[in-house]
C-alpha cells in the first residue's frame, strides 16, 4: 500500500458534522466544545458544559460512533484520556 492510500483511508475514516448533526444535543454540544478547545480530559468538558460525567461519557461514545473524536491516553496521568475533534474540513 503505497502513502497515497494509507492517506486516503485515513481520511475516509473521519466524520463530518453533517455526521453530527443527528445526535442527541449532548453530543453537539461536546463537539463544539471540541472544537473550541484543541484538547480536553472527560472532566474538563464536564466542567465547561456543565453536563453531568455519565451524560459526557454517552457523548463522547456517541462522537467516537460517527468517528468525528480522536481520544488517546494523557503522558501526565495515564489513567485519563485526551478526546480532541477529528472532523474533516
Amino acid at each position: 500500500m503505497s502513502a497515497s492510500e494509507s492517506l486516503r483511508q485515513e481520511t475516509d475514516n473521519r466524520g463530518t458534522w453533517d455526521d453530527v448533526r443527528e445526535l442527541p444535543p449532548s453530543a453537539k454540544l461536546v463537539a463544539k466544545v471540541l472544537e473550541y478547545n484543541d484538547t480536553m480530559t472527560q472532566q474538563q468538558i464536564a466542567d465547561e458544559t456543565l453536563l453531568p460525567s455519565r451524560t459526557v461519557r454517552y457523548a463522547l461514545n456517541r462522537l467516537d460512533e460517527e468517528s468525528v473524536i480522536d481520544s488517546r491516553f494523557s503522558f501526565s496521568d495515564a489513567r485519563k484520556r485526551l478526546y480532541s475533534l477529528d472532523i474533516e474540513s
